[in-house]
């Protein structure tokens, strides 16, 4: 496999979980983790403790290094300490979306040969733990006990003790090996190959389309290293975890990050609705905000829009100097709204409507666009709000990452060489968990990955600008490259859209689109009035895009399209 040719080897960032070791000794008597809903925190001292016991407890149950470890909840403080016990032990985690079903997190369990599961108290009760023959104990939690095992816990040991009777005999054992107390000498973790497997992070649940992500120690330390290198958290500074951090992205910045440093992380532990978000973030105040495109869209559609589009504040937008004033207002209020203590919000996951972005990078607002993919543990590239390029995506890591674009001459367009990006560093992944054909098909000898985006790079080479997915790109009669997300994100701003996909029937454009059932209502639209709106939506449209891109017609669909666990359109089922 290709070594990347400048890792970041200069200590103190040459061992992920030395990195952690120091951190949780150095910030002992700090606030590590707060549950949002409990209002109950622990400091580093009182987490790095209970690794301690979970510690105590893998080697008394019999897990060894590199044995898969399933976690399967919500963000709680619990979830981060079963998650930070199994990476610093040197077992292997298996995080699991608390939005996948239960047949896709049982069949998730069972892929990844888990020998052991942390799940919440709500979601055992739906899975089949007879169909999980493999998993030798189940742990809540939410109490912290053993609801289900098989015995005894060491199946190859005659005579070896019940996981429960290992938990019940736990606080005896753990003061007689340290019977001074817990002190911050006390915090060791081994010394661990990089290459080795940390995370299988599964992108589909569903048999026969599981690809488990392997990412190691190396990968999830590009990462990690980054993110201190560039001052994204320090000590001291504030998190609010809202993201799954079952998902590569929350996981690398809103945990992994975060704990490397000594940030205090407020887990929200709810379902993040744009009003209990904004109210969690005035009382914590993040330092950083991370955060996917659909919050600030919102945000915009339902608090900006109308705010712009009122007469008296539309009349001062159009005369000179005035306008600056009204955008440092609108600014103004959106960073009070975010808790108004962010140095920037990074937004990831999926790609900015470009009317949201124009509108921001108008008014000054700090933030800025990432790419990244599972598949590199997440991070691809990033660039600093003041120094973010509109339209991009940012720049590849310097002395982690780089790009380079596959260009299909037939499909090239434009000043740029546009094709698949493909990218080559220190975060790229194993490969895919028992998919060796996967794999191979993604992940050259070479090093190289084929992100399946399509897209081209700037002058500097590191510049990365994304047209669309490879996979959703539409070739028109003529020849020319169509990329649906660009129509869509024009579209999604128009009035009573809430939802739409883009797509070719019979060499024609339709819109698919789920109205706003909200604007709807507040409007008292008829099922008639509203396929007009849509008809002028279309036409409003067409106007704004090229001709080979102009949609033919409208479809409304009643209900919302069905999305994956992370929240994405599953487009295929609408082809």
């Amino acid at each position: 496999m290709y070594q990347f040719e400048k890792p970041y080897d200069e200590a103190p960032y040459t061992d992920l979980l030395a990195i952690y070791q120091t951190s949780f000794a150095e910030n002992f008597s700090l606030p590590a983790l707060t549950d949002y809903v409990s209002g109950k925190t622990l400091t580093y001292g009182d987490m790095a403790r209970r690794i301690a016991r979970l510690h105590m407890f893998f080697e008394l149950a019999g897990v060894q290094r590199g044995d898969k470890i399933a976690l399967l909840g919500r963000n709680t403080p619990n979830w981060v300490i079963a998650f930070m016990a199994t990476l610093t032990y040197g077992a292997v985690v298996v995080p699991i979306l608390n939005e996948f079903n239960p047949a896709d997190a049982q069949h998730i369990i069972n892929h990844s040969d888990s020998v052991m599961l942390f799940v919440a108290d709500g979601i055992f009760p739906l899975l089949d733990f007879a169909e999980m023959p493999e998993i030798r104990a189940v742990v809540s939690l939410d109490t912290r006990t053993v609801i289900a095992e098989r015995t005894p816990a060491c199946p190859a040991q005659r005579g070896c003790a019940t996981h429960k009777s290992i938990v019940s005999g736990l606080t005896r054992r753990f003061r007689k090996r340290y019977p001074a107390g817990f002190a911050p000498a006390d915090v060791s973790y081994p010394a661990i190959e990089g290459w080795r497997t940390a995370i299988i992070n599964y992108t589909s649940g569903t048999t026969g389309f599981s690809k488990g992500v392997m990412l190691t120690l190396d990968n999830l330390r590009g990462n990690v290293v980054f993110g201190i290198r560039s001052n994204l958290h320090y000590r001291g500074s504030r998190a609010l975890s809202f993201l799954p951090l079952a998902h590569a992205y929350g996981c690398a910045f809103d945990m992994l990050t975060t704990l490397a440093v000594g940030s205090h992380v407020t887990l929200l532990g709810k379902t993040p609705t744009p009003m209990l978000l904004l109210k969690a973030m005035r009382q914590v105040r993040p330092s950083l905000i991370v955060c996917v495109p659909l919050i600030l869209e919102k945000i915009y559609r339902k608090v900006v829009v109308p705010m712009i589009t009122k007469r008296p504040i539309s009349w001062v937008l159009a005369v000179p100097m005035l306008d600056k004033a009204v955008y440092s207002l609108i600014r103004s209020k959106l960073v009070d709204a975010f808790g108004g203590q962010f140095e920037e919000i990074i937004v990831g996951g999926a790609a900015l409507n470009h009317e949201v972005e124009e509108f921001l990078c108008k008014i000054k607002f700090p933030f800025t666009v990432g790419y990244g993919m599972t598949e590199c543990g997440p991070l691809i590239s990033y660039a600093p709000w003041r120094r973010f390029a509109s339209g991009s995506v940012g720049r590849t890591l310097k002395n982690i990452m780089e790009a380079r674009i596959l260009v299909d001459e037939t499909r090239s367009e434009g000043e740029h060489a546009q094709g698949e990006i493909m990218v080559r560093g220190l975060n790229v992944m194993k490969g895919y968990y028992k998919n060796p054909d996967a794999t191979e098909a993604v992940l050259q000898e070479d090093g190289w990955l084929h992100t399946g985006d399509m897209g081209y790079l700037g002058p500097d080479g590191r510049t990365i600008y994304i047209r669309g997915r490879y996979k959703t790109m539409i070739l028109s009669s003529n020849g020319q490259n169509i990329y649906p997300e660009e129509i869509e994100a024009k579209l999604s701003n128009m009035p009573y859209v809430n939802e739409c996909l883009v797509v070719d029937r019979g060499g024609h454009l339709v819109a698919l689109c789920h109205p706003d059932k909200d604007e709807v209502e507040r409007d008292g639209l008829t099922d008639s009035a509203l396929t007009e709106a849509m008809e002028t939506n279309r036409r409003n449209l067409n106007e704004l895009v090229a001709p080979y891109e102009q949609i033919q017609s409208i479809e409304i669909m009643p209900e919302e399209f069905q999305k994956t666990p992370k929240r994405s359109i599953r487009r295929f089922l609408y082809k």
